[in-house]
Parts: C-alpha cells; structure tokens; sequence
C-alpha cells in the first residue's frame, strides 16, 4: 500500500514541486551573490537529506529568499569557500540544538519580528533586483539601491527590462488562468516564456553561467585568514535564522494536512545535516519553505517520498540540460525574485499583526532589516518586545474619581517601583480629610509601591481623612495599614470571586451599617458589573424568552443563576416557603405565575429545587406554631410529609429528617404541576421537561432527581443526561 502511495500521489507532486524549485533555486542563488549552481545543490541536498531525516513528513526543503540578504552579506564579507564552512558550521549547531530538544524555544520569537523580518527581505530583495531587471547590478545595501535606482532607470537596458517586465507580468496574470493552464507552476511557465522570447528575439543579455561539468564542481569549505569572531556570529546568526525559518514553516505545513504531525526536534537535526552536507559540497544553506512545502501538500503528497523525489528530479535535470538552464536570462530570474520579494511582504501578516496591537514589532524590524541588516533588524525587533513585554507586565492603570465630597483612586495592574511616581503624583491631587476609597485591581503589590500606598495612607488619616481599601482579587494589601505586606501569592486559591461571595468576604475591611449594604452593592454593580451586561440587557429590555420556570425557596443561600450557571433572562423565578405548589391549584398567585410561564412564556422546563437544612421543612417536620400564617402556608406541603418509601441522594439516605422531608417535597410538587391543564397538555405533547433539583448547601453539591429510580444523583454524572422536550 504505501508503494502504491508513492506511486500515485507522491511521484506526480515530486514533479510539479521540482518544476517550482529549479527557476527559484537560481534565482535565489542570484540574489544571494553565490554561484548559480550554488542553488541548485541546496536544492537536491534539502530535498533528500532534509527530506529523509526531517521530522515533517510534507516539508519541502531548499535555498530561501529569507535567507538571500544575510548571505549577501557573508559572501561579500567572507568570500564563497568561507561562506560554505560557516554554512557546514551553522548546520553542526543546528544539530546540536535539536538533539538538545530547544527547538519548541525558537518559536517563542514573536510572529511579528518573523514577518517583518520576511518583509524587511521582501523589500531588500526588491531594491536589488530591480538594478538587474534594468540592465545594472545589485548594489551591496537597500539604501545604495535606492539612491542609485533613479539614474539606473534612465539608464536602463531596454532588452532586460524588456525580459524582466514580462516574467513579472506573467507571474501575476497566471492564477487568473483556467486551471488546465495554471497545471504548469507559474514560475517554470514565466521562465521559459521569457527565455524563449530572449532566444527567438536575438536579445543580447546576460544569461545563468554554469560550470562546463557540473560533476566535477569543486567547492571545499575554506578557513578563514582570521576574525573568528565575525565568523562565529555569522554561523550562529545563520543557524538561529534558517532553524526559526524551517520551524515556522514546518507548524504552517502542519496546519495543511491532516496527516503526521511534525517532531520539530527531528526537523532541526534533518535540516542541520542537510546545511553541513550542503556547506562541504559548495551550496546554499537549506530551509524548510512554505512555497514548495505548500505547493507539495497541494499536489496531494502523502508520504516524505516526495520532498527525497523532488531532490532527485532537479539532479538529473541539472546535469542533463544544463545547456537548458545557461540560456536563462539573469534579468527574467531578477523579474521573479521581485515577485517573491513583493509576496513576502505578505498584506494578510500585516492585519494581524495590527489586530495584536504589534504593529511597532514588525515595523521596527522591516526598517532595521532593510536600512542596516537582518541580524540588526531581528535583534532590533526582539528588544522591542522585550521592553514592549515589561511595559505591559509593569503597567498599571491610575486615576482618582471624585464623587460629591468623596474620592475614589482606582488602581488597576501590576503596581511596581515603575509606577510609585505616577501613584504619588495622583495620590497628592486628593484633598486632606477627605474620604477616600482606595479601590486596588492589582495582579502584583512591589515593596515600593506598598510603602507608597502605606505612607499616604497613614499621613492622609493623621489629617482628619479616611481611607477605605476595597481590594478586588488577592489582599496585596490586606494589612497594609499596620506595616504587614503580602509577600505571596498563597491565599489566592482560596480567595472567592467579590461577585459570587457574601457581603463579610469583600467589605470587611471597613463593615458598612446595615442600610449601606445594599447601597454599597448597588454601585459595585455599576462600576463593574453593569458595563459587562449591558449588550445582554438592552437586548431583554423589550421582553423576555426565559428557557425555564425556576421554582425554589426563599432562602437567602440558594441563588438560582449561580447554582445553574444562567444569566439575565434565561430563568422565570418563583421563590416562596419551602418551594410549594399548592394542590388543586389552591394559590391564585401560583396559578398565575405557571400559566404565565408555560403559556405565555412558552418555557420548555419546569425546576422544582429543594435544599439542605430547609427552614420550611424544620416547621413541617416539628410542626410550626399554631394559629400563625406559617402553620397555614405549611399545610400545601402536608402530603410531602405523607409520602411514602426512601429518596436517596446518590444511594445514600440524608441524615436528617427535614433533609429527607426535602427530597420528598420535590417530588411531591412536581407531581401537583402535572395536575395544572397547561402542564400537563405542555407535558403529553413532548414540549415540557418537568426536573427536581436538590441543593446540598454545605457541600456545594447540586443533585438532580432520576425519576427512573425514585432517587436524585450528583449533577454531571451519567445518570443526570436527562432528554430533550421534542422539538427542542
């Protein structure tokens, strides 16, 4: 099976990925300042050392136009045979590195500095190659391309402008083609076209020179007459780039396929055996790339076969017809390097790079790669984020509020000795014996910033003023007034979110009298929980569709939206003693209220939800005293106390009487709802759910009733997946 794999998807993709390589191979080599043929023996050696020893199965590897100004530079520094040691070099480190298993860290560089380091070479490639598209040459920096570009458009060679403008137009008229034409790579097509177009012409230009033998080529890695220093950042700089290049580009061809997915560390040491082999025998450093690693995925590779094939195909092409490839013209190679020096400044990156906010990232490494080089750039673009990342883990917001004779100073993120100026300067605009409340949304409280806080706060109270700390999330500064800082974060685990705990977890700091509790509440609401619910609330204010009548009782500690993990308009609550529905419909406002839900409502479910230690079901239990309108309402729950036979809460009868009272009365009610005629017809027609729900107070425990067993079982366990209402 996996021969006949090879021979029907991967043998046709090697063809149509080899046909991509070779026109950029050359040009790539051209770019680079390298011997053409350097190109073509990256080429063959990523293809089948790379692509034998890789990790990523589909990733096709050869020379990249990322790497095109950075070699540029070390050949006009070096010289070829050097260039070709620090190549094998570079490619020993690279190994190293995924034996080591780092190769996940290269991908903690930022997205941002990777593609403003693509488009810094897109533009650098650009500037270069338009010199050759006009009959000149490249000069050794983007800024000398740009000063000469104007005299070398008035002195341009028609002929090679000519060649070049075509490839360029043929590359970008070709995906508008049908696809029976676009079957051809349109690189190979925009090549031969120029090319023949060159010949038939009689147009004089320059063309690709290759070695008259190409098997006897002789390219020995050199050392170097010195500056082993330069050499080493050279070898480091050249390993750290090509391994983020072949990794970024392995991670995108993972999200291709469906297939394997890619041992990053296994990439690295392929990718490294096939920069030292390439080094030792004279070619360019190999990489993964995304065109031809693409390009393979797309014409249906399914096994490494093709990545080795590919390398196999430029081989014999090259030594086969080589006299083929010395009549390319250099101007149409340059014309298709503009092309993939403008793909590379890819629009796609850039909106998300600004939908991250990282925008200065990509710039500041595209200017540094275009205006300096690609080491300065990439390292210009990493200490930006670095600084970019302190900014944002020191940042804290502050500002004072004032309302009416009192204060509020809001203090929101990570407060540092950074920040201790800013705090003292907003700290000073509250006036003495006011009343300040001191609100801190910290995720961080430095010893700087407490003493600043502690200093304030003692000085502005020994003037006649308070100050009320009302600290949101963890008590940084929980004893901040009697000199005791929080050195960690210990508490936090225990620590109750301030919107679900009670009144004592989040004031009882400063206690407030009884009546201001609720006042206090209220404007919690508004600062905080208001401004995250008011698209869902302008979107309720016309009516309501609840999915469900929520019947429960009064006590304070059952809050129904907590324990069912619900919101603003999902639940219609009924709440009274001891969640009753009186028999034979004896409760006007019952009544009222069901038919409200059920009919006009339309809800799909009805909850009857009971719980530990019920008051209501203490009274029913010992009687409730006589005469009193307690001992009245208690007589709709009598038949609960009548029923017969055990309820367990997961086989296990509570321990108490009013809890087992409990369970029963859930039953008990929800079988005088099916009594109601709305109920009921709801219920016969599969439109209705009627559930019990049990809430263990103590144990934070919702159970839900199977009626298959008469019993009610822990919510989420196998027993709890109740059916759907037809229809619904």
């Amino acid at each position: 099976m996996r021969r006949l794999a090879v021979l029907r998807h991967d043998v046709p993709a090697s063809l149509v990925v080899f046909l991509v390589a070779v026109p950029l191979s050359l040009g790539i080599a051209l770019a680079s300042g390298a011997p053409i043929v350097a190109g073509l023996i990256a080429a063959v050696v990523g293809g089948v050392v790379a692509g034998a020893l890789g990790g990523s199965a589909l990733q096709v590897s050869g020379p990249a136009a990322g790497l095109t100004v950075l070699m540029a530079e070390t050949i006009d520094t070096f010289g070829w045979q050097v260039t070709c040691l620090i190549t094998v070099l570079a490619g020993g480190l690279q190994v190293l590195l995924g034996l080591s298993r780092v190769a996940r860290a290269a991908l903690a560089i930022s997205p941002a500095i990777v593609h403003g380091m693509l488009a810094g070479i897109g533009v650098t490639i650009v500037l270069g190659q338009l010199h050759v598209i006009l009959g000149g040459k490249a000069q050794s920096s983007a800024i000398e391309n740009i000063a000469e570009l104007p005299g070398q458009i008035f002195d341009h060679q028609g002929a090679a402008a000519v060649i070049g403008l075509l490839t360029i137009a043929i590359l970008l008229l070709w995906p508008k083609l049908p696809a029976a034409v676009r079957k051809v790579p349109g690189p190979l097509a925009a090549i031969a076209v120029a090319t023949v177009v060159s010949l038939v012409a009689g147009m004089t230009l320059p063309r690709v020179e290759l070695p008259g033998d190409l098997l006897q080529i002789r390219f020995a890695p050199e050392l170097p007459g010195g500056g082993w220093v330069d050499v080493a950042v050279a070898v480091v700089t050249i390993a750290l780039i090509a391994s983020v290049e072949s990794l970024l580009s392995a991670v995108a061809v993972d999200k291709l396929h469906t297939g394997p997915r890619a041992n990053l560390d296994r990439e690295l040491i392929g990718q490294g055996t096939a920069n030292m082999v390439s080094g030792a025998i004279g070619g360019l450093p190999v990489t993964g790339v995304i065109v031809r690693s693409s390009t393979n995925v797309a014409a249906g590779a399914k096994t490494r076969a093709s990545a080795v094939l590919h390398g196999v195909w430029v081989l014999v092409f090259v030594v086969a017809l080589a006299g083929v490839l010395g009549s390319i013209p250099l101007a149409a190679l340059a014309g298709l390097l503009v092309h993939v020096g403008a793909k590379l400044v890819n629009p796609g990156h850039l909106r998300q790079v600004l939908r991250h906010g990282d925008l200065p990232l990509y710039l500041v490494t595209l200017a540094g790669v275009v205006v300096f080089d690609l080491l300065t750039g990439v390292l210009a673009g990493v200490a930006l984020a670095v600084l970019l990342m302190l900014r944002r883990t020191v940042w804290s917001g502050i500002h004072a509020e004032r309302h009416g004779d009192d204060w509020r100073v809001v203090v929101e993120g990570v407060l540092t000795f950074l920040s201790a100026p800013r705090l003292t300067k907003v700290l000073s605009t509250v006036p003495d014996r006011a009343n300040v409340t001191l609100e801190l949304v910290v995720d961080y409280l430095d010893h700087a910033a407490f003493e600043s806080l502690t200093t304030w706060q003692q000085a502005h109270e020994r003037a006649g003023g308070t100050v009320t700390v009302d600290e949101v999330g963890h008590p940084w500064f929980g004893k901040g007034k009697e000199g005791s800082p929080t050195l960690r974060r210990t508490a936090a685990a225990q620590a109750v979110p301030r919107w679900l705990a009670p009144w004592s977890a989040w004031q009882a700091a400063d206690p407030p009298l009884p009546g201001q509790r609720t006042h206090r509440g209220t404007a919690e609401f508004q600062r905080r929980a208001a401004p995250l619910l008011k698209d869902t609330l302008s979107g309720l204010a016309n009516g309501q569709k609840p999915h469900t009548l929520f019947i429960t009782c009064g006590d304070s500690r059952i809050v129904p939206n907590l324990i069912t993990t619900s919101g603003p308009g999902d639940l219609f609550t009924i709440r009274n003693i001891g969640n009753l529905v009186p028999a034979g419909q004896a409760d006007p406002s019952m009544n009222a209220s069901i038919e409200f839900a059920v009919g006009v409502l339309g809800v799909r479910e009805i909850v009857v939800c009971g719980h530990s230690s019920c008051g209501a079901m203490g009274a029913l239990a010992e009687g409730a005293p006589p005469g009193t309108a307690l001992a009245a309402w208690m007589e709709h729950a009598q038949p609960s106390k009548h029923r017969s036979g055990p309820v367990t809460l997961d086989g296990e009868l509570p321990a108490t009487e009013r809890d087992r009272l409990a369970l029963h009365n859930v039953l008990q009610q929800l079988d005088h709802l099916r009594h109601y005629p709305l109920v009921a017809q709801a219920e016969e027609r599969g439109e209705l759910l009627l559930s019990g729900l049990y809430f263990d107070v103590g144990a934070a425990q919702v159970y839900l009733s199977d009626p298959a067993r008469g019993a009610f079982v822990a919510a989420g366990s196998p027993a709890t997946a109740l059916p759907a209402p037809a229809g619904g």
